[in-house]
């Protein structure tokens, strides 16, 4: 009998990998600590006003700050002592306002001068800005992007040129992160890479036909004549289909 006829075996197609997740709006940081910072004058009755005064002092290696915590370490100390003396009799006038005075400045004074000074300690770095914070997000995300499409170029050249990856200036769906086909896109659209003019792009494109193509962002630098510093953005935003 004959063998049954042999179907060709068909590859699977290569489906086009799912793009990374969008960036989450930025979630501005909390300042619940600093509020902790300053309020440790008010709730530790004093105590700890000369810690946290020190604190500050080592955060912002201040001498002022240096110098007001050893100032309520001695009015605290003060207190303690002139506490100690006078326990089991009746104070003097002006000791009894000494020691009143010792007690409410780490106490009150203290409280306030650490909630004037908190963002002076904390902030130290620029003001939040979500609006930064998401800009560095999509382009982390881009980036994703166009490293995704990078990679489906490399195993299905194919389908990368059916996806018109690289390729902004034709109609299409697929988000390669910016990317531009070296090796096709006309000069207008390589003029808008980073660091190229019209001038510029325009001997990509005349070296391009006749060489036929490039095979990275290396081989366009060289072989176009072009100023180093372009090559790392060429290699970035460049991608060269077959």
């Amino acid at each position: 009998m004959r063998p049954p006829f042999a179907q060709p075996q068909v590859p699977p197609p290569v489906r086009p990998p799912a793009p990374p997740p969008m960036p989450s709006p930025p979630h501005r940081p909390s300042s619940a600590p600093s509020f902790l910072w300053a309020l440790s004058p008010l709730y530790t009755c004093g105590f700890g006003t000369p810690f946290t005064m020190l604190y500050a002092a080592i955060r912002k290696r201040s001498v002022w700050y240096g110098a007001a915590s050893a100032g309520y370490a001695t009015a605290t100390g003060a207190w303690i002592y002139l506490s100690e003396i006078y326990d089991d009799m009746d104070a003097p006038a002006l000791a009894s306002f000494l020691m009143v005075v010792c007690m409410l400045t780490p106490w009150l004074f203290g409280t306030v001068h650490s909630l004037a000074v908190r963002k002076q300690v904390f902030e130290d770095a620029a003001p939040y800005s979500p609006a930064n914070e998401q800009a560095l997000a999509m382009a982390q995300y881009r980036r994703g992007l166009r490293e995704q499409a990078r990679e489906l170029a490399q195993h299905d050249p194919a389908m990368a040129r059916e996806l018109r990856i690289g390729r902004p200036d034709l109609p299409r769906q697929y988000d390669d992160g910016g990317l531009v086909d070296v090796n096709r896109a006309p000069a207008a659209v390589i003029a808008n890479l980073p660091g190229l003019t019209p001038a510029l792009a325009d001997e990509i494109v005349r070296v391009r036909d006749q060489v036929g193509g490039f095979v990275s962002a290396e081989d366009v630098s060289a072989a176009a004549s072009l100023p180093p510093h372009l090559t790392a953005d060429l290699a970035e935003y460049g991608i060269f289909l077959p």
